[in-house]
């Protein structure tokens, strides 16, 4: 399988005279260079019953690495299971127009806040609107940058319990199909947004072709102007059925990344071709080739700031307080779903793997666990043959 390790350390040095990377790129670019490689150290792994033991590279553990995420995304999943409701769950995208896409590209931080924060208000205002459900919603708002060509599409899922508590005594039912009409969803966040946005002018940077913004006095309120009177568009899918396809839902989603290495299809002579589903041709799986300086153009374009959260809850999904309301709400909903501990690596893996995961493949009787780090240097510097 072509990986985008072997993309990376092919063409990187040319990739970076070309397109200088920011820090967060950088950060990402290199730990995907190194991932499972000797540049990132070894552990070791010993068995408790005889003296075999296995030596493996460190991961690199970036969050845009294809090689790094599946662990992080079932480990998130498991530790989500015991938030679930017996409700149905709706799905709901969110989206702005591409005029926005450049200024948004260029100040990454403040306007993907300002993407969340515009979310978040508008489905708490309309929850909490007695037309609708007249009580405090929650969702998992989950952010992505990219479309399936890899061009810079920012949108964020939501995924939405149908339902809400009110006064903390009460739940309160949805209507069977989405509690608030997508016109008005559209409207409302249209509004948000573009409030907060006025407000947040100063902080901005307008580079590229949003320089010429700042020309002219009526530039800018043109531009402005021209986004008030487009129709924004918020999609909301058909709701699911339970929590097992929550669960699937999120899984493919909270820590995917720009492209799976499966979609790749070769890689030569300067070009690579990848896999796409184009969404307005009937959702066709096609193939597109693109220079290879330019597929990791758009693959670097979805690396996020460092330290960005990308998975946000709100309302009753919130943080703070968030077990003992979810609790609450399980009792009203009468969900056979529990608040339970989170669980630790090794739960983590039994879970997915299976409990013998660990078994060594030697004895077939002990089971292998990390060596302590004098243990581990003296079997590494035995095997590779290096003094420690």
């Amino acid at each position: 399988m072509i990986t985008l390790q072997s993309i990376f350390k092919k063409y990187g040095d040319e990739y970076q005279r070309r397109y200088p990377l920011n820090r967060a790129q950088r950060r990402a670019f290199n730990a995907i260079c190194k991932c499972r490689t000797s540049e990132m150290g070894y552990h070791v792994n010993t068995c408790d019953q005889c003296e075999h033991y296995e030596i493996s590279p460190n991961s690199c553990r970036n969050r845009h690495c294809p090689r790094c995420q599946n662990f992080a995304k079932e480990q998130w999943i498991k530790n989500q299971e015991s938030y679930l409701l017996g409700v149905r769950y709706f799905h709901v995208v969110f989206t702005i127009p591409q005029e926005l896409n450049t200024l948004m590209y260029h100040n990454q931080s403040e306007m993907y806040n300002l993407f969340f924060r515009a979310v978040r208000e508008t489905l708490l205002e309309l929850g909490a609107d007695r037309k609708y459900v007249g009580a405090t919603i929650g969702a998992t708002c989950i952010l992505h940058t990219w479309g399936q060509n890899l061009c810079y599409h920012p949108h964020i899922h939501c995924v939405i319990p149908a339902g809400g508590l009110k006064d903390d005594m009460f739940w309160v039912n949805s209507s069977q199909k989405f509690f608030i009409p997508v016109k008005v969803l559209s409207a409302k966040f249209r509004g948000k947004f573009m409030a907060l946005f006025r407000e947040s002018l100063k902080k901005l940077e307008f580079l590229g072709e949003n320089k010429s913004l700042l020309e002219t006095p009526y530039a800018l309120d043109s531009f402005i102007q021209m986004l008030y009177a487009k129709n924004w568009i918020t999609f909301a899918k058909k709701p699911y059925k339970n929590a097992s396809c929550v669960l699937n839902y999120l899984g493919r989603y909270t820590h995917k990344i720009a492209i799976s290495e499966s979609r790749i299809i070769s890689c030569e002579d300067g070009k690579v071709t990848f896999m796409w589903r184009d969404y307005r041709d009937k959702n066709k799986n096609k193939e597109m080739t693109l220079d290879v300086i330019e597929f990791m153009r758009r693959y670097m374009m979805h690396v996020l700031p460092k330290g960005f959260c990308k998975i946000r809850h709100i309302g009753i999904l919130a943080s703070r307080n968030k077990s003992s309301r979810i609790e609450l709400c399980q009792r009203l909903t009468k969900s056979r779903f529990s608040c339970v501990k989170r669980l630790d690596a090794h739960e983590i893996r039994v879970a997915i793997l299976g409990k013998g995961y660990n078994l060594c493949p030697a004895c077939k009787v002990g089971t292998l666990s990390r060596a302590s780090p004098e243990v581990a240097l003296r079997l590494a510097s035995q095997s590779l043959g290096f003094v420690a």
